[in-house]
């Protein structure tokens, strides 16, 4: 029954097709290895001389043109399109390495064998069933139904076994090649694809780049959600005081401006990179750091938001990944407070310390809570936080302090010496 709805299927008659392919490059391989082979006899070489040469002549094409790089990504896409096999590595790139180029060169040598195979055996059924079919339609006599073989046609119900046997020569090739292309097809990611230590790299690569993005999104998450909180507080502060502080209002709505831009900059930048469109020698957006504090800082109490910085410590010391994300935490933080102080952010007043000593760099965020914030909610802000000092193998403490929200940040530090 399997065998009868196969015959039903696209594959089947792709699968032959794909060793067809083979067949046609035998023929061509026949055809100049035919003259090589002559050439090779008119040197009037000895026996044994002219079995080697034709034994390299046979051997050497096949594999020569096997291991050139192409002809792996040629084969990639062959083996997809016609045995419907799917490649961890998609597309199947070219050959790259020697490992790569001597299984490519199995894989050709394979389909060469299996599609003359099939190739010699789909001339014979069809050059043959071709003259069984016709029997029934030919006059009475002695006729050649094969090279050396004559047959009696009577006319009656006895010549209907070659036309039934030509059918039959058909369904079996078709079966025959399903049967040789499911076995290729169950071969190819095993030869063509990727070995263990390839999967393992490629795995290492697709975990690095999920990583990468992962991290970029927080990033935007960070910089673009506290450039909306701060554009939010900034006109409801600008709106307010209008009509009697125009100065105020105008003041207000510059700093909106600065961080609808600085937004945008870093949304533009971080697309980008999304993208993976760069190209050589384009330069990148650099990551703001500890240094950039200030600027941070300013930006937040442009809306009327308060916020009291004390500094300890030679900050300019710290290493590059800490101090970068070290400044993200204090973003987020100051973020967080402004997003939970709702409508009286414009009251609000934020205590952020940051002291650098022996055991390492903490940072401390405080801020008065109303009795309906809530600072437990379902947002990634927190949870980003974590997610940053986990990787710098530090530790976060975050919740109510009586009337206050605290954060506190400790992260284990090798402090850089100048110069």
């Amino acid at each position: 029954m399997h065998a009868v709805t196969s015959l039903g299927r696209a594959s089947t008659y792709l699968r032959w097709v794909y060793l067809l392919l083979g067949a046609a490059l035998v023929l061509a391989f026949i055809l100049v290895d035919s003259a090589l082979v002559a050439v090779a006899q008119d040197l009037q070489l000895p026996k044994v001389a002219i079995g080697i040469v034709i034994a390299v002549i046979a051997a050497g094409p096949p594999i020569a043109l096997g291991v050139l790089p192409a002809v792996r990504e040629v084969e990639g896409i062959a083996v997809e399109s016609l045995l419907g096999v799917r490649f961890e590595e998609r597309p199947l790139g070219p050959a790259r390495t020697w490992p790569q180029r001597r299984r490519t060169a199995s894989w050709f040598c394979l389909h060469l064998v299996a599609g003359g195979a099939i190739g010699i055996l789909s001339t014979i059924v069809f050059g043959v069933g071709a003259i069984w079919l016709a029997v029934p339609f030919r006059s009475r006599g002695t006729r050649d139904i094969v090279p050396g073989w004559t047959y009696e046609i009577t006319g009656g119900w006895s010549d209907l076994w070659l036309p039934a046997a030509a059918v039959g020569g058909i369904v079996g090739l078709f079966l025959l090649s399903a049967a040789v292309g499911a076995l290729l097809a169950h071969l190819a990611p095993r030869v063509l694809g990727p070995t263990a230590a390839e999967r393992i790299e490629l795995l290492e690569r697709r975990t690095a780049t999920l990583a990468e993005r992962n991290r970029l999104a927080r990033e935007l998450h960070d910089s673009v959600g506290h450039a909306l909180s701060l554009v939010t507080i900034q006109a409801a502060a600008a709106r307010r005081v209008l009509a009697t502080d125009p100065e105020f209002a105008e003041t207000a709505l510059a700093a909106m401006e600065t961080s609808a831009r600085s937004a945008l900059a870093e949304l533009d930048h971080v697309l980008g990179l999304l993208r993976d469109d760069r190209r050589p020698g384009s330069q990148t957006t650099p990551q703001s750091t500890l240094g950039d504090l200030d600027r941070l800082v300013d930006a937040t109490r442009a809306g009327g938001i308060t916020v009291d910085v004390r500094r300890d410590g030679d900050l300019e010391r710290l290493p590059a990944a800490v101090s970068r994300e070290a400044y993200r935490i204090v973003q987020e933080g100051l973020t967080n407070a402004i997003r939970h102080a709702g409508h009286r952010a414009g009251e609000l007043t934020i205590d952020l310390s940051i002291r650098l000593d022996g055991s390492g760099l903490r940072l401390e965020l405080t801020n008065p809570v109303s009795g309906t914030s809530d600072h437990s909610g379902g947002g990634r802000g927190l949870a980003g936080i974590r997610e940053r000092v986990a990787v710098l193998q530090g530790t976060v403490a975050a919740g109510l302090d009586g009337p206050l929200w605290r954060l506190a940040v400790t992260l284990p530090v090798a402090v850089t010496t100048k110069g």
